[in-house]
């Protein structure tokens, strides 16, 4: 297809930016006024638009309701100090998007559609990019498969969309996480990395038993043996075991986190040693015993660290240390939200200002 270089614009009428309680915000409650939508038919991609956000219409008989094909992607975009907009890490944000709906065998926006579609919606709705400390405008950019047909198959066609709305922190207090051994979340040869929806919602049983038992998260592992911890709830987990930043490798079984990538980075500017391998509950439990690990967090766009301070093994609670200023995770969260906000030179090229 051929892009236009300015994408179209719908506008409101009247914006609803004026209900949003900013001081107030609850994650995913609002969404703002515009939206992207592009379709894929008769093999390319249509010509973008952007139009009042509204709900869509679609056939019950509409794939994706029926198979799962569907992919989303989690993006922020931060008011910096001096009043501009900056998009967080926009082109890893691609990539990963990209082996996402490449895995689940869906149509792949063009990356110049993408980032001028983002760069474009943004602008339009910049008003809904909060000013208050913590708080960002949330992006969401997903694909479903759309072709009308209940038979078992690929689709032929599909629809774009990116809807924004502004957010607080999430997790902003420590969390009680549970390690899970019974059920599991992905498997060797699966669909683990990918941010498909169906990894979402098989989560949500073994996470509903936990929360009943007291629990905020689980630590799930690995699906062949249940030994080797993998992530925290839909974050990845990192723990500072003997003064190293310790993070499980990624595989197909765990997210390509974008805020891990980050994170792992700043520790190293820092100074810290960092490794990228297996953590056994065996490990973990030593540990504790031994008083080796000083903090564990989870990792991800909409938390961006959330700190532990509960971590239960069988039926076993093992506490972790207070967190301070000077404690690594406040530290990378730190260098992290000055990079974003334009306080700290952006030495990585993540920042995407508009």
């Amino acid at each position: 297809m051929e892009l236009l270089t300015d994408i179209p614009v719908k506008r409101v009428y009247r914006s609803r930016v004026m209900e949003v309680d900013f001081n107030n915000l609850e994650f995913g409650k609002y969404v703002s006024d515009h939206m992207l939508v592009c379709d894929f038919k008769a093999g390319e991609w249509q010509l973008p638009v952007i139009v009042p956000y509204a709900n869509l219409s679609m056939s019950p008989a509409s794939l994706a309701l029926h198979y799962g094909q569907t992919v989303f992607e989690g993006m922020k975009a931060f008011r910096m100090h001096d009043g501009h907009i900056n998009i967080f890490r926009l082109e890893k944000h691609y990539e990963r998007f990209a082996r996402s709906l490449e895995r689940m065998c869906m149509a792949v926006p063009p990356q110049e559609m993408f980032t001028e579609g983002l760069l474009k919606l943004v602008s339009t709705d910049k008003s809904w990019v909060p000013q208050q400390a913590g708080c960002s405008l949330y992006l969401r950019p997903f694909v479903f498969a759309s072709e009308a047909r209940f038979g078992v198959k690929i689709s032929d066609e599909y629809r774009f969309i990116i809807i924004t709305g502004p957010v607080p922190e999430l997790y902003a207090k420590p969390i009680r996480v549970k390690v899970e051994t019974n059920y599991v979340r992905a498997a060797k040869g699966g669909t683990g990395f990918a941010k498909c929806g169906g990894n979402y919602g098989g989560a949500y049983y073994p996470t509903q038993l936990a929360r009943k038992q007291g629990y905020d998260q689980v630590l799930w592992t690995d699906a062949k043996e249940n030994k080797f911890i993998e992530e925290s709830g839909m974050m990845n987990v990192m723990f500072v075991l003997n003064n190293k930043l310790v993070t499980p490798p990624l595989s197909d079984s765990i997210l390509d986190g974008i805020t891990r990538d980050s994170l792992l980075t700043l520790a190293a500017g820092l100074g810290y040693e960092t490794e990228e391998r297996p953590v056994s509950i065996a490990e973990l439990e030593n540990a504790f015993r031994n008083n080796t690990i000083r903090e564990a967090f989870g990792a991800g766009t909409a938390a961006v660290v959330a700190p532990i301070d509960t971590i239960c093994i069988g039926d076993t609670d093992y506490m972790l240390p207070a967190y301070g200023p000077q404690s690594l995770l406040n530290r990378v969260k730190d260098g992290l939200q000055k990079i974003r906000l334009g306080l700290s030179e952006d030495i990585y090229g993540w920042n995407r200002v508009i």
